[in-house]
């Protein structure tokens, strides 16, 4: 899953990039609201963390700016601003929820994977394709029953692969996904991890 944090608080910043990392999360992050949209514009992510207060530009403008582009990528506000007025000016703006500071990492995870859930799986926390089994809460794919060991970019290219399936899919597409817009020096890394994948998810187990 990709996910694009927009947090001017560097505290609250790294540790949101550490803990998400840690979980198996693809991060970019911006430090103003200018920045944030940029990057929630230029490119596709599964659910964007969004700070209410912003330098250059306020989380909530960055919000109207994205809907009204009719992007329609999951949001979650996070501010300091408790009031319900507040929660509910951000829901009626296209929030998809609201988590006041501050808040539990283990929380904001939680609510990360329900909406990813919602939005984007229709709900679901099992994907099945044919005699393959995806659990995307605990990022185990099963093939008759067998779990099949894939690395985190493995599986990562597999649920790109599966949300967009009746997509078109570049090579730069998956680069930018996997690498998170870094420079890549080897330019056969993608059809390795193509190779691989498709291996382990063919093989008899």
């Amino acid at each position: 899953m990709k996910i694009l944090i927009v947090e001017d608080d560097l505290n609250i910043l790294s540790l949101l990039k550490e803990h998400l990392k840690e979980e198996g999360f693809i991060i970019d992050i911006a430090q103003n609201g200018a920045d944030g949209e940029y990057l929630a514009i230029l490119n596709q992510y599964d659910v964007i963390i969004l700070d209410w207060m912003l330098p250059e530009k306020s989380g909530i403008d960055v919000l109207k700016t994205l809907r009204e582009k009719n992007i329609t990528t999951p949001v979650i506000m996070l501010t300091a601003k408790g009031d319900i007025e507040d929660k509910i000016k951000g829901l009626k703006t296209g929030a998809d929820d609201y988590l006041p500071k501050p808040f539990s990492l283990q929380e904001l995870q939680a609510r990360i994977e329900a909406i990813y859930r919602r939005m984007v799986l229709n709900g679901q926390n099992i994907i099945s394709i044919k005699d393959i089994v995806i659990d995307t809460d605990k990022k185990i794919v099963k093939k008759k029953s067998s779990i099949i060991d894939l690395t985190a970019q493995e599986y990562e290219l597999l649920m790109l692969l599966v949300k967009r399936k009746n997509s078109y899919v570049s090579k730069m597409m998956i680069e930018e996904y996997l690498w998170n817009n870094e420079k890549i020096n080897e330019s056969n890394l993608v059809p390795v991890i193509i190779y691989h994948l498709r291996k382990n998810l063919v093989k008899i187990l």
